[in-house]
């Protein structure tokens, strides 16, 4: 999935961790092939490839996940949105070789095959279909987390009572460390990503964090983030870094990057409205805001 996995496993010795740990590794490979856009005979490839000609029929799993992601897409009206696939790399490339924004007119006219609404599913032959020639989808926004989850699933199903599965900052941690204590998670400083600026202690919670520092531009002395605003295609500002915990961590993986987009106050906003997710937002002056019921250390 392009990013590093690292999982944790509390097991009666060393043996028993290692093989535990492939259980998990293996499924993480198996979703990877399953989402990948990088392989030709993905099922998300075949989706794209098929779009505006038919629909494809796919596994529930993969069906599941898309009617997931759509319904993420209606409560954030539009910020979170799989079809965001059909922004050609040739308007964002964020390396160093980009000294300008691409103008608002050409953004514009590259985002209005992103929209997911016009991603079509038949539950009755679980197939899905692309309204639009050039449409694509893909799983960047969730892949991580849904992977991390599924791999926690695969370790409770073998009696593993505690772990951590770390996806890149997206993580999953259950049950308690040795010592009896709950995992301790620190949450990234946006301008220094190896230290932490605050620490948190979990049990059966997913942490996700979706932040500038990781990929971005500065153009005139003016900071752009990887993120994108699937409405007008050009990227977010103002805010350094979204951190969300949830219960699940498919679900914290895909409300970060749209609580980035909708900005801070409409982003707080929802999160207060959906029972046991909480959020922290970095703007670019350093500023924490923070969902209600968060206690910080």
């Amino acid at each position: 999935m392009g990013n590093n996995f690292t999982i944790t496993v509390v097991a009666e010795n060393e043996k028993t961790g290692n093989e535990n740990i492939n259980l998990a590794i293996e499924e993480i490979r198996r979703i990877e092939k399953l989402l990948t856009t990088y392989k030709a005979d993905s099922q998300t490839n075949l989706i794209n490839e098929n779009a505006g000609i038919k629909a494809v029929r796919v596994d529930h799993e993969v069906f599941n996940l898309i009617e997931r992601c759509i319904g993420i897409s209606r409560i954030t009206q539009g910020a979170f949105d799989i079809s965001y696939g059909s922004i050609d790399k040739s308007l964002w490339n964020f390396d160093k070789s980009m000294t300008q924004l691409p103008d608002a007119k050409t953004a514009l006219k590259m985002v209005h095959l992103i929209n997911y609404r016009n991603i079509i599913l038949d539950k009755e032959n679980t197939s899905v279909f692309l309204k639009e020639k050039g449409m694509r989808i893909g799983f960047g926004g969730i892949g991580k987390g849904y992977a991390a989850e599924m791999a926690k699933q695969v370790l409770l199903k073998n009696n593993v009572q505690s772990g951590i599965i770390n996806a890149s900052g997206d993580l999953s941690a259950w049950g308690l460390q040795p010592d009896g204590k709950k995992w301790t998670i620190g949450v990234a400083n946006p301008d220094a990503p190896n230290a932490a600026f605050s620490y948190m202690e979990i049990s059966n919670k997913a942490v996700a964090t979706s932040g500038n520092y990781e990929k971005f531009v500065t153009i005139e002395g003016k900071k752009y983030s990887h993120t994108i605003d699937p409405k007008t295609g050009l990227p977010i500002t103002g805010i350094k870094s979204v951190t969300i915990m949830a219960s699940n961590a498919e679900f914290a993986d895909a409300m970060a990057t749209p609580i980035a987009v909708m900005g801070i106050k409409a982003g707080l906003f929802l999160i207060d409205q959906i029972p046991d997710l909480y959020c922290i937002i970095i703007d670019d002056n350093n500023k924490i805001y923070t969902s209600k019921n968060i206690n910080l250390k």
